[in-house]
């Protein structure tokens, strides 16, 4: 649903929001099962996706009440007793028994389409229960299985093969997904439900051209259509067409219609509305709020924990790391000074801000750790300053963040933005400031940054800088993880 996607993890820039550059991300997090092939997979969390929301659209325009499938072909009505008597025994929970009575059925009968597609459905339900990447690809080829036969009914086949790319998308197998819809779309080219699903799939797999042209031919035909509309407003966003994107992104959302009310758009809505300059930015965020998707209008992060301390700006007292803070401000020279190096022998360092933040200006940021790992060879340019923070993990250690320089040239303004979790505190230590100019609004108060002197502030509130000095701007920017956090939660919880 934005640029291209990718793994934050890839290259050093910062991902100061995976959610506000209009890209893609993963749906609701399950900590489960594991990729059986994680190159393929696209999760920006490092975790799995859970299974996706049928898109809208998979029933009539006209409202009709949706009928039940014809799922029996002549010979499955003939073994239709016994088919009966298998599901009974998958519908109880009794999954063994269930999947040893439907094998038995396929090697009765093995052009019976129920009775593969039963094998399939039980083999599924056993791969969840028993957190199984292995049943779960069995399930997978069972459903293709009972598709390829030759007198599959339409209904058997469209529901076959659309779980089958539901669950090839949940192991991360998001070309084979894309197949799949892109046969399913073939063969029932009228379904509107299975070309938004397919505009997915394309999303996932950071095809937005592809995507958007899906998008088009749905909505040529079905100009209604929520899902649609909400999806195409992401994409006409993710190439900064922001007024043109506006129109779709409400209108989908005010649709209401399944697969809309997902707090990404209302996210992404907002955001254009006040980059257009109006004001009823703040009335979507306030309905993202009700609608359970952010903690509060002003704190919009999507990727969080329920429960820690809410507040935009922090004392070092209130943190717990007064050691850090006290060894930058001591240190700052030392700091700077190994900044200013890398700046005039390297300048290239130095990578431009790409993350669509700024209205204006120039913004570069050299990145010495992200996602608690250490950025190539970064640290060989400043080796006191990595020195320094390697004595807290607190800060090289925070998966969920980055350590990096930032520089701001004289007429940059950063868009109004929120970072993508409440798991992390954001520490700014301030090395070149020309004054005055230099500012930074954190929900509604507005903070100048000091030489030698740190700042802390929750970048999960709503933040804008301005740089109006004379020269340019030279910060030290080091994420710390949420002083609440468990030692549990600061090993397990996945990277962003």
């Amino acid at each position: 649903m934005m640029s291209s996607l990718s793994p934050p993890g890839a290259g050093s820039q910062d991902v100061e929001s995976e959610i506000q550059a209009a890209v893609p991300l993963p749906p609701p997090l399950d900590e489960g099962f594991v990729p059986d092939d994680p190159g393929d997979a696209i999760d920006t969390t490092g975790v799995l996706m859970e299974e996706a929301e049928p898109a809208a659209g998979a029933e009539e325009e006209s409202g009709a009440k949706k009928k039940k499938p014809k799922l029996l072909n002549k010979l499955d009505k003939s073994i239709k007793a016994e088919i009966d008597g298998a599901e009974k025994l998958r519908k109880k929970g009794q999954l063994d028994e269930a999947l040893r009575a439907f094998e038995a059925l396929v090697r009765r009968y093995p052009q019976s389409p129920r009775a593969r597609y039963g094998q399939a459905q039980t083999e599924d339900d056993l791969a969840e229960k028993r957190r199984s990447n292995e049943l779960l690809q069995r399930a997978i080829s069972s459903y293709r299985d009972a598709a390829e036969l030759p007198d599959a009914t339409p209904d058997l086949l469209r529901a076959a093969l659309r779980r089958r790319a539901e669950r090839q998308q949940f192991l991360g197998r998001m070309r084979g997904s894309l197949a799949t819809l892109e046969r399913l779309t073939q063969i029932f080219p009228e379904d509107i439900g299975l070309k938004n699903d397919l505009g997915v799939a394309h999303l996932l797999l950071g095809d937005n051209k592809g995507a958007k042209q899906v998008y088009e031919q749905v909505l040529a035909v079905a100009p209604g259509n929520g899902f649609a509309k909400v999806h195409y407003g992401f994409i006409l966003k993710s190439e900064n067409k922001i007024a043109e994107s506006i129109p779709y992104l409400r209108e989908g959302l005010e649709s209401g219609e399944p697969g809309t009310d997902d707090g990404r758009f209302y996210f992404h809505l907002g955001d254009a509305l006040q980059r257009v300059g109006d004001e009823s930015a703040y009335r979507w965020y306030e309905l993202g709020h009700r609608r359970g998707h952010f903690a509060s209008v002003w704190q919009r992060s999507l990727y969080n924990v329920d429960g820690l301390k809410a507040q935009p700006w922090w004392t070092p007292q209130e943190t717990g790391y007064t050691d850090l803070v006290k060894t930058l401000e001591r240190n700052w020279r030392t700091i700077r000074d190994e900044a200013l190096a890398v700046m005039d022998r390297r300048t290239a360092s130095f990578v431009p801000e790409e993350e669509n933040l700024r209205e204006k200006g120039e913004w570069g940021q050299y990145t010495l750790w992200q996602q608690g790992k250490k950025v190539g060879n970064a640290c060989q340019g400043v080796p006191r300053t990595c020195a320094l923070l390697e004595r807290y993990p607190e800060a090289t250690g925070c998966k969920r963040g980055q350590v990096k320089f930032s520089v701001m040239q004289p007429g940059t303004h950063v868009w109004p933005h929120t970072g993508p979790t409440n798991c992390r505190l954001r520490l700014h230590l301030g090395l070149v400031v020309p004054r005055p100019g230099c500012r930074i609004r954190c929900t509604n108060q507005t903070r100048e940054w000091e030489e030698g002197r740190v700042l802390i502030f929750d970048d999960s509130f709503e933040h804008e800088v301005w740089q109006d000095a004379n020269g340019y701007r030279l910060i030290l920017i080091v994420d710390v993880w949420h002083p609440e956090l468990t030692p549990y939660q600061r090993q397990t919880l996945s990277p962003i």
